[in-house]
């Protein structure tokens, strides 16, 4: 997986977005204290290198009727057909995760369901028919934690010791 360097100005524009994406150029260029050509430009290159993957508003689930969160481990009977059951897992709307992970289980989900009921009826007849040897399912009461990754944590660059200096 590859790493692109971020300086100062890079690091400072992730922040002040992460916080509101919502957050005019104009207002972020003012904080950085560069034009808002500059951000324009910054921006571009953060999403062409793929550092920012979009923006979106986020919705809440429990607001429009899904009240079970579920995380989903799927053991397959056929390892080989990964890819196909990937490929099923994305025309199921419930799941809205999908991990390959190391261990005993093959997959991980995570999905929305109105209630218990549904989570069900997607485990037995959306899920099952993947050609699952198994699934574990933990449900989730709530989400201590649910953010972004903190950019102040990102890693120092020498660079970033010559951009202090001009």
């Amino acid at each position: 997986m590859s790493h692109h360097h971020l300086d100062s100005l890079d690091k400072k524009i992730l922040r002040l977005v992460a916080e509101d994406a919502r957050i005019p150029f104009l207002e972020v260029a003012r904080a950085c204290n560069v034009s808002g050509a500059a951000i324009h430009q910054r921006m571009q290159k953060l999403a062409n290198v793929g550092v920012l993957k979009g923006s979106q508003y986020i919705i809440d689930p429990e607001k429009i009727g899904y009240e079970t969160c579920a995380y989903v481990g799927l053991y397959l009977k056929d390892p080989e057909s990964h890819d196909k059951v990937i490929a099923a897992l994305k025309k199921i709307p419930e799941v809205v995760e999908c991990h390959a992970t190391t261990g005993a289980m093959d997959l991980f989900i995570k999905l929305y369901a109105h209630n218990n009921h549904h989570l069900m009826q997607i485990i037995h007849d959306k899920l099952q028919p993947l050609g699952l040897a198994r699934s574990e399912t933990t449900i989730s009461f709530s989400a201590s934690i649910d953010r972004q990754l903190p950019i102040q944590d990102l890693p120092h660059t020498a660079d970033e010791d010559e951009d202090d200096d001009e």
